[in-house]
């Protein structure tokens, strides 16, 4: 799928303009250290920003193209799988990122998932810290 495509080169260039273009308003975000997801699009690029800082040597090593219900209503939207590596903290990643579209290709449903359990701790951290310096979150006591 372009958009897919688009959204590879946009994280790699770490272009948040183009990022910004492949969101839909009202986008959810479902992360592996947050039950509930982030949501809108302003939520979801300051996300990404925090998540462009925080990853160290990220790269997609593969592709997927598919479809998969949404978890809104449940419907078959097209849909792209995008294998990605990385380091946080010191820790080796490999994971996935899940997109599903809109009817107008835009990314309206983005879920990740990372192994193993102590890079998504590490993850998690640093992503908690990021989201707090750049008051998107409050900080917990």
């Amino acid at each position: 799928m372009e958009t897919a495509t688009r959204f590879r080169a946009a994280v790699e260039t770490r272009d948040r303009a183009a990022l910004e273009e492949l969101f839909t308003e009202d986008i959810r975000f479902y992360s592996p250290v947050k039950f509930t997801p982030f949501e809108g699009r302003p939520m979801v690029l300051g996300l990404f920003d925090v998540l462009l800082r925080t990853f160290e040597d990220f790269h997609y090593t593969g592709e997927f193209d598919g479809a998969a219900q949404t978890s809104t209503d449940g419907t078959d939207a097209p849909a792209a799988v995008l294998v990605f590596r990385a380091t946080v903290q010191g820790k080796q990643i490999h994971g996935i990122d899940m997109l599903q579209f809109d009817e107008a290709g835009r990314i309206k449903e983005f879920t990740v998932m990372v192994r193993p359990q102590s890079a998504v701790q590490a993850l998690g951290e640093a992503v908690f810290a990021g989201l707090v310096a750049d008051g998107l979150v409050p900080k917990s006591g």
